[in-house]
């Protein structure tokens, strides 16, 4: 039985190593990207082409007028675009929408009110349901809680004067990231994708994402991917690597910025990354195949697109480490006979290395001197990695759902039209109060790996310590703040 235990948690650290081999060569790929490339003159054309902003909701009444009033401000020709509000709405968003439009209306800003037969689809199918009646050539998107910047569309439209480009995305930036732990973590994991991720993949060549929204689609280019599709749970994702298998290339603009809100409870949170999860693993199982057999892409870029598509994986090999930890513990403790192989097996903890470093130059990247950098990552990037573990179960029970093949519905991130700490969201009704089976389990977790910290001390064995202390304090906080949020 314990070779067993030994095999299964070396294949997860052999994959998690891989993953972290990976990170490090886009570390090496964004060091290497000229920054200034990004914020190169627009050069505005005199006739600049017609855009249609889209903005898809479904009951978003805390932030529905917010969005509406930031977009008509949007600094481009009254008669070069038009605002679609795809609304599925089946609450008072819609009446919100429509009253806020009409105290619009002498802005001579064109937005119209697009309602569907039904919800068919969810966001993929409002999208393309709006697409069939736009005007534009370019189809720019933006998600409920976004507040994009005036100048949002000059600078980025210019980027289609090359014929090859079918998506421009922007860096989401957070207007409520400091409004607590939850969401001054989120903004550094998210921070580190919109630098280092999507930068030192676009720069390499290698396929990227479109990120649902702060982004412009050239219509060209959905249709010749083959339109948006509801069949996975991360319409973006799928359409991206569909859009980039036919040849079209990505643009990512790391210093436009695209301001958003960042859910600020417990379950809020749950529901967006299991989305996020889930449909990167239908997306893998969908797209990478077809990765795989095309001649025209090189080694390396498949090598990228493999742990792109599969990065949802490694909630699977952290939980499965993280559980086996303490079998392993009582291995090592009981088993002299594997001593050696022990011995050899802290090397892995290269794969932490190469993490920190990851997340050292994406904080760094956006935080500027030494000094500010290293104040908050010395205590952010434990911290971000706990919770990130004590998100394992929950999360991996969705990438398993994704790769079996089970169906779900798209469920909304909840908003909550927060700023700073003063806003409160407490009775938002859109917010589940229910507590769900693997909230209990997360609960078990945080007992099962406090009782490891317990082992430590009787053995004198402290190799594994700070492990275990890292699964106790992130199963504990996501075990608390679900149920605490749950009550509010």
């Amino acid at each position: 039985m314990e070779i067993i235990i030994i095999l299964i948690y070396g294949f997860f650290l052999t994959f998690i190593l891989f993953y972290s081999l990976i990170q490090i060569h886009l570390v090496i790929l964004y060091l290497r990207k000229d920054k200034k490339k990004d914020i190169e003159s627009s050069d505005i054309q005199e006739q600049l082409p017609f855009v249609t902003i889209q903005l898809p909701l479904y009951n978003e009444s805390y932030v529905v007028e917010r969005l509406i009033r930031k977009v008509a401000e949007i600094d481009y020709p009254k008669d070069r675009f038009e605002i679609q509000i795809l609304d599925d709405s089946n609450d008072e968003t819609t009446q919100i929408a429509e009253a806020t439009i009409q105290e619009l209306k002498d802005t001579n800003v064109s937005i119209d009110l697009v309602r569907r037969p039904d919800r068919k689809g969810f966001k993929a199918g409002a999208l393309a349901y709006g697409m069939g009646i736009a005007k534009g050539e370019f189809l720019a998107i933006f998600d409920a809680d976004f507040l994009p910047e005036k100048d949002f569309l000059k600078k980025t439209i210019h980027y289609f004067k090359n014929k090859k480009v079918g998506v421009v995305q922007t860096r989401w930036t957070h207007i409520n990231e400091d409004y607590s732990l939850l969401t001054k973590l989120q903004a550094f994991g998210l921070d580190a994708h919109f630098t280092i991720e999507q930068g030192g993949r676009n720069f390499g060549g290698h396929f990227i994402n479109f990120n649902g929204t702060a982004g412009v689609w050239r219509r060209q280019c959905i249709d010749e991917a083959g339109g948006w599709s509801s069949d996975t749970l991360t319409e973006d994702l799928d359409l991206s690597y569909r859009a980039q298998l036919k040849g079209w290339e990505f643009q990512y603009l790391e210093n436009v910025e695209s301001p958003a809100e960042l859910p600020a409870a417990m379950n809020a949170l749950k529901n967006q990354q299991f989305r996020w999860t889930k449909g990167a693993a239908e997306c893998m199982r969908k797209n990478l195949f077809k990765v795989l057999k095309d001649s025209k892409l090189s080694i390396e870029t498949k090598l990228h697109a493999i742990f792109h598509l599969m990065n949802s994986f490694i909630f699977i090999c952290v939980f499965s480490i993280g559980v086996l930890s303490v079998p392993m513990f009582y291995i090592k403790n009981n088993f002299p006979q594997y001593e050696l192989l022990f011995k050899y097996g802290t090397g892995f903890v290269i794969c932490l290395l190469f993490l920190m470093i990851f997340y050292w130059v994406a904080l760094r990247s956006l935080s500027g001197g030494f000094g500010a950098t290293f104040k908050n990552f010395i205590w952010k990037f434990p911290a971000f990695i706990s919770v990130s573990m004590g998100m394992s179960l929950h999360n991996g029970i969705a990438v398993l759902e994704g790769y079996i093949g089970k169906k779900s519905p798209f469920i909304r991130t909840p908003k909550f039209n927060l700023k700073d700490a003063k806003d409160k969201w407490h009775g938002n009704k859109y917010l589940a109060s229910s507590i769900s089976v693997v909230t209990i389990l997360e609960g078990v977790l945080f007992l099962y790996f406090l009782s490891a910290i317990g082992l430590s001390f009787h053995y004198q064995s402290f190799g594994m310590l700070p492990l275990f202390m890292m699964l106790t304090f992130g199963f504990g906080y996501v075990f608390y703040y679900s149920i605490f949020h749950s009550m509010k």
